[in-house]
């Protein structure tokens, strides 16, 4: 069996993470995970690509050294923030009643809500994705996808959820592969995925909001009946409460963040003799600059904490599926925020839900890459188990050209006279309106940003919606279900890339044991060093 190589890039307000997975068969190993403190992203966007570049082209040099491979595609996901949710409907009248209503029309009718969908202004906005609600015919309502399939009907309706984000920040991630000349195999909006990741088929058939407390950006995606209900997002995170250590306590950003990670505490009062310790400052000299309890710092925490909470909550509340009947699963929370101590407890006393904390279900192995395991790669774990189902994604290898559908081309007036004639002699391309280029997507949900061969001064018109987009609710079977003899058959009469020159095997990543904090001093000088020098591990981003 042939062994193939899947990398993804998380960019985090905070983070960016890089993970690069071998796939053999059914089985994942993650054999490279690492977070590099992010410049250039702001809630989760792209804000700076100059600055996005050259951070992520130091982390993909440094895996690429130490794998012995050459990363050539990645997988990336989109925003999380300024993405709004609207309503779609399409309908289709069946030219045989009397059979039975397969797959291939629900995903046709899928394709007609996104693209009849009415952009308010197609010139700054994309739609990201969609997600089946539910399906009517003439004799049945509100159907799920699985029940609508194998039914007869004249007419066959469909309900979705369309996401619809910013085109810029699309266009700030390509230019930015597109700079490094690496192809982005596939972007994903995160939310559904990471949330598959994370949660059961349980929880999200009887019904769980996922909060995940980013750095930047901290959001909530409600499942039921396991689909993505509801997703909404805010511009408060992790930072926001290292900003308040910093103005409250006189100290730099780095050193409040260091703190927050080694002493963050929600719930002060539960601290007990915890709360009474001090936390003493030094210099580079062991000269003290500065004291301050745990319990003033977890003060500061449960007051910034609060309001995040209560703004998801409220968020939980408009959507509609807040009583505990339909959220018998409760509450899931992830990302950064989830590290503080009594976390998941501070909301379970806000909001009276039951709470969990949400990592990465073991759908892989990580030896060697123990951080992959944590809430803050759940993001990018989502992406990798959603990415396997392509048996022909391999991100060592060159994106290959793919096959597109255009519009008929128009016929003008001479032309037409000229096709009455002779339809032979007419200058119609006579090519069934093929075309073959190395940078639109295909229906196969995959782009090339990073080609070099695209023809100069080739005109082509944007796109309102992201084609290499997979959104939440994913068509036909999970992407961790094992694959049919159907989908092995098929795949093996596809053609696939052109083979890439053999490559080495990948050196096994050493585990190196967690570094020991030890006493206060060691966090004498933040300025001079790096956060991630110090204490291991970053804010935690996305499901």
């Amino acid at each position: 069996m042939e062994e193939r190589y899947i990398a993804s890039v998380d960019l985090g307000t905070s983070k960016l993470a890089v993970c690069v997975s071998r796939i053999l068969g059914q089985d994942v190993q993650v054999i490279y995970y690492k977070e590099t403190p992010s410049q250039g992203i702001r809630y989760s966007y792209v804000n700076n690509p100059g600055k996005v570049e050259t951070v992520l082209r130091d982390a993909l040099s440094q895996a690429q050294q130490e794998l012995k491979i050459k990363i050539q595609q990645v997988i990336v996901g989109l925003p999380r923030y300024y993405v709004r949710q609207e309503n779609a409907s399409a309908m289709m009248d069946r030219t045989d009643p009397d059979t039975q209503i397969e797959d291939n029309e629900v995903r046709t009718l899928k394709s007609m809500a996104l693209e009849e969908y009415p952009l308010t202004d197609s010139k700054n906005e994309v739609i990201y994705g969609a997600v089946a609600q539910s399906f009517s015919t003439e004799d049945s309502l509100n159907e799920l996808e699985n029940d609508i399939v194998g039914m007869t009907a004249e007419k066959l309706e469909g309900n979705f959820k369309v996401f619809i984000g910013s085109r810029r920040h699309s266009i700030n991630i390509d230019n930015v592969f597109n700079s490094m000349g690496i192809a982005i195999a596939k972007k994903y909006f995160t939310p559904g995925i990471t949330a598959r990741a994370v949660l059961k088929e349980e929880q999200m058939e009887n019904g769980v909001a996922l909060i995940d407390i980013g750095a930047g950006v901290s959001s909530v995606t409600i499942f039921k009946g396991k689909i993505m209900r509801y997703y909404a997002a805010i511009p408060f995170g992790g930072n926001s409460i290292t900003r308040d250590i910093k103005t409250e306590c006189n100290f730099s950003f780095e050193l409040a963040e260091n703190i927050k990670k080694a002493y963050g505490a929600c719930m002060p009062g539960k601290l007990s003799a915890l709360g009474e310790k001090s936390i003493q400052i030094v210099d580079e000299n062991d000269e003290p600059t500065a004291q301050v309890t745990v319990k003033y710092i977890s003060e500061i925490i449960t007051a910034r904490m609060k309001e995040i909470i209560e703004a998801l909550l409220y968020h939980i509340q408009a959507s509609g599926y807040s009583s505990e009947d339909t959220l018998r699963a409760g509450v899931v929370v992830t990302g950064g925020g989830a590290e503080l101590v009594n976390c998941a407890n501070y909301i379970k006393d806000i909001s009276g839900y039951s709470v969990k904390i949400g990592y990465p279900r073991r759908f892989f192995s990580c030896e060697g890459c123990p951080e992959a395991a944590e809430t803050s790669a759940a993001t990018s774990m989502g992406m990798i188990l959603a990415a396997k189902s392509d048996k022909l994604l391999n991100c060592v290898n060159e994106a290959p050209a793919r096959r597109y559908w255009t519009a008929p081309k128009p016929v003008i007036q001479s032309e037409a006279k000229d096709l009455a004639k002779d339809p032979s002699e007419s200058t119609i391309p006579q090519d069934d309106n093929v075309k073959l280029t190395p940078a639109i997507p295909s229906d196969d949900n995959r782009s090339l940003s990073g080609a070099k061969d695209l023809a100069e001064g080739q005109e082509q018109e944007e796109p309102a919606i992201e084609a290499s987009v997979i959104a939440a609710q994913d068509d036909g079977p999970s992407v961790f279900d094992p694959y049919t003899p159907e989908e092995i058959k098929a795949a093996g009469n596809r053609k696939g890339p052109k083979a890439a020159k053999p490559q080495k095997p990948p050196r096994e990543p050493k585990s190196w044991p967690k570094p020991k904090f030890t006493w206060f001093k060691h966090i004498q000088s933040t300025i001079s060093k790096a956060a991630g020098d110090i204490f291991d591990g970053m804010d935690e981003e996305e499901v």
